[in-house]
């Protein structure tokens, strides 16, 4: 899993554009996010496998066309290549959320408003209506950013690019002016072509974990499974210890297999994750395959965290072996380390302390922050470690 999702050894070269590209293909689907304690989500998760890079790339890729913004296991920046199948599962039913489906429903003058301004106007940013009716229950969110997202939600309008991260809305037919509707595929099809895919970029997969991954119901990836054994494509295989399975491994990735069975493949990099990143996305799979028992805080209300705020989980050669809560002070160009923790049974090397303080040191130089502070870990030997080594750089 490590090594198909882009996470087994560091980078060997400074990435270049097109290196985004191949990192998003390999993975398919990139989580946006809206919280930027420290780096956005959809930006970190390049990090973590490409290293330092230029984020401005990512617009750009964007804004040309190579990627397209929609739902998939959340909001996601996805290969453009994918977009029939995403077409073929809105075809078949509203993606999004049921409250918003239902006040579409309750409001076509309203959405062929919004539809007929982008037409007359262009593409347009929710901030660009001045609304003086009563506001939705989502957010606060007034009828016209509802009305907007509907018709996301349906296809209608796509998110041409950001601007200061703010979603601007065209019609489909000026983002894709090449596209029609004729040339997705039906719906089973583009199931079983996503559960593929599932299985390929995860390396190893049960019907959970691929159903999952593109949020699918499990009934339908189940009928894709059997398809794709079938046709030879897939075939199953068991994890020592792990439950749920059968686990399915993508026919293609059977010398891959085989290398990591024969010990040729091991775990060589350090880095730090994004909660969103897809190794540890599925908090189930997280503690399946890791035995990391890792959630979010920043939606806990603040007695009740165990961790902290925004804490992001450490990958240490194969392994998740501890936690950290961090902020960037982009200000004051310092990267604060609120507190970091180690997973228990965990030893203080001096090798994971080399690892981890070049890790946070190459961090916050990618964000432009030339400092790095540990307010607190739980380990005294790691902290004063992780100092020593940060201020010898």
């Amino acid at each position: 899993m490590l090594a198909s999702l882009g996470l087994r050894t560091p980078p060997r070269r400074k990435a270049g554009k097109a290196d985004l590209l191949t990192t998003i293909r390999q993975i398919h689907n990139l989580q946006i996010d809206t919280i930027s304690v420290v780096a956005r989500a959809h930006q970190h998760i390049l990090w973590s496998r490409l290293g330092s890079y230029q984020t401005n790339w990512l617009e750009e890729l964007h804004s040309e066309g190579q990627l397209f913004e929609y739902f998939s296991h959340a909001v996601c920046l996805l290969p453009i290549e994918d977009y029939p199948l995403f077409r073929a599962l809105m075809l078949e039913k509203f993606i999004g959320w049921d409250n918003i489906r239902d006040w579409g429903e309750k409001n076509a003058d309203t959405l062929e408003q919004i539809l007929s301004h982008i037409q007359q106007n262009g593409a347009a940013r929710s901030s660009d209506f001045v609304s003086k009716q009563s506001r939705g229950k989502w957010w606060d969110w007034k009828v016209e950013k509802v009305a907007l997202e509907h018709l996301y939600y349906r296809g209608d309008l796509m998110i041409a690019r950001r601007e200061s991260f703010q979603r601007v809305y065209d019609l489909r037919e000026r983002v894709l002016p090449s596209w029609e509707d004729t040339q997705a595929p039906e719906y089973s099809i583009a199931v079983k072509e996503l559960t593929r895919k599932a299985i390929k970029a995860l390396g190893i997969a049960s019907n959970t974990w691929a159903a999952n991954y593109f949020y699918i119901k499990k009934a339908e990836t189940a009928a894709a499974i059997a398809e794709l054994q079938a046709e030879g494509a897939i075939f199953p295989v068991r994890i020592e210890g792990v439950k749920g399975g059968p686990f399915f491994v993508y026919v293609e990735n059977e010398a891959l297999l085989e290398a990591v069975q024969s010990e040729q493949l091991p775990a060589e990099h350090t880095t730090i994750l994004s909660p969103f990143d897809p190794l540890v996305s599925d908090r189930g799979r997280t503690r399946d395959l890791f035995d990391f028992d890792y959630s979010i805080e920043c939606y806990t209300p603040a007695p009740k965290r165990k961790y902290g705020y925004f804490v992001l989980p450490i990958l240490h050669r194969g392994r998740l072996i501890g936690r950290l809560d961090a902020k960037a002070w982009r200000k004051e160009g310092r990267l604060q380390v609120i507190s970091l923790y180690l997973e228990p049974g965990i030893p203080v090397s001096a090798g994971l302390t080399r690892e981890l303080a070049k890790t946070l040191r190459a961090y916050a130089s990618w964000q432009g922050l030339s400092k790095v502070l540990i307010d607190w870990a739980e380990s005294e030997k790691l902290s004063s470690g992780l100092m020593a080594y940060l201020e010898e750089g």
